[in-house]
């Protein structure tokens, strides 16, 4: 995979697909700009090479429609004081209004174009709005890992335009090596660490990875179908009862390959799922009729971190629990300490997961949390990525 430092930019219209997804308030500030921090080194690169920056992105799901509370416009506000330089929002992303903005621009300037899902064109992977999109630049980069697992056209139908002429950033660069270290060429013991809510999300990346893990730690409400195939009660818990024979099966293909899994042995059970709730930890042969597992209890706490106490590479998709509740949340902030303070390269991805490690406050601790939960995934579950396999 070819990377922007192969890329002559000098003078160039150079076209960055950039993750702007970010969340917004009430008023429409910015309440996280973690996305288009990440975005900076490729950003700062290509300005150092005198480029003229065309970004690109999406933000929300305006469904093809132009919806005000969509516009990039409070992200062209924060990416202009984080690069100290005027950032021009153009008012759309193909047509006349945006050519004449991209037409315009000098040396080292950098221009942000409107919401790229204002189109019906980008979901579809319409190979006209890509001709568009492409008509603007002289140069494609893909710097958004986020959404490289969407077949969508202007991290895919777009590449076609740039024979040569596109590679990957910086972000999606050390993204994929980082994918490369830690499961692809581990250092070994390689230890998983697998939760969040269901068994049908995850059930490809866990098969996938018993051809790849030494160990296989399963939390969260998915761990309660793993526990009932092997005929524990779990009361009202969240069950997928339609994957239970996969989940015993899953077992099974793990005792054949040699691969250890650890499910839980104790939880913190509620009376109903709410903060306030009537909770008690139990062992998981005890939760009481109609109560609900919500959290990992201190034993399975103890059970995972011995699990991990050789371990040189790790992998953590998924909380152990309701990890927004404070009271459902010891089990998953404990596990974090373990893996911050682990002698093992340690890689963390999903929303739910880095969302969990940020309140711990051990985000400087983990060795990369990665910035693309459903592309992270579909990593994890052994497959190819569009937005990078069309850079080759």
């Amino acid at each position: 995979m070819k990377t922007i430092r192969e890329l002559a930019l000098a003078g160039k219209r150079v076209l960055i697909r950039v993750d702007f997804n970010v969340p917004l308030d009430e008023t429409g500030a910015i309440t996280d700009d973690i996305r288009i921090k990440m975005a900076l080194p490729t950003l700062q690169y290509a300005l150092g090479q005198k480029a003229r920056l065309i970004l690109c992105s999406h933000l929300g799901k305006p469904k093809g429609k132009r919806v005000a509370s969509a516009s990039l416009a409070p992200a062209a506000a924060v990416l202009s004081a984080l690069l100290q330089q005027p950032v021009k929002l153009a008012p759309d992303c193909i047509g006349p209004q945006a050519e004449a903005v991209v037409g315009a621009m000098q040396d080292g300037e950098v221009v942000l174009l409107e919401n790229l899902r204002y189109h019906p064109g980008e979901e579809a992977n319409d190979p006209e709005f890509a001709r568009q999109l492409a008509a603007l630049a002289e140069v494609y980069v893909n710097d958004a890992f986020a959404v490289s697992h969407r077949a969508h056209a202007s991290v895919s139908a777009v590449t076609a335009h740039f024979a040569g002429r596109k590679a990957a950033g910086i972000l999606l660069q050390k993204e994929m090596d980082y994918f490369r270290r830690s499961l692809a060429e581990p250092v070994r013991p390689l230890v998983a660490i697998v939760g969040g809510a269901k068994v049908s999300s995850k059930l490809g990346a866990l098969e996938n990875m018993l051809d790849k893990v030494d160990r296989l730690l399963i939390g969260g409400a998915m761990a309660n179908t793993f526990l009932k195939s092997q005929g524990f009660d779990l009361g009202a818990s969240k069950v997928e009862d339609d994957l239970l024979d996969a989940a015993r099966q899953m077992l099974a293909r793990a005792r054949e390959k040699g691969v250890k899994v650890y499910l839980p042995v104790d939880v913190i059970a509620a009376d109903r799922f709410a903060a306030d709730a009537v909770c008690k930890q139990v062992t998981v042969q005890d939760i009481p009729p109609g109560w609900m597992a919500l959290d990992i209890g201190p034993a399975s706490v103890t059970l995972f971190t011995e699990a991990l106490a050789d371990a040189k590479t790790i992998v953590w998709n998924g909380p152990m629990g309701a990890f927004e509740m404070d009271a459902f949340a010891r089990g998953t902030m404990a596990l974090a300490h373990v893996v911050a303070s682990a002698h093992a390269l340690s890689i963390t991805g999903g929303g739910d997961s880095n969302a969990a490690i940020k309140k711990s406050g051990e985000s400087d601790n983990i060795s990369y949390m990665s910035t693309g939960g459903g592309a992270f995934l579909e990593l994890m579950e052994g497959k190819i990525l569009p937005g990078v396999a069309s850079l080759d």
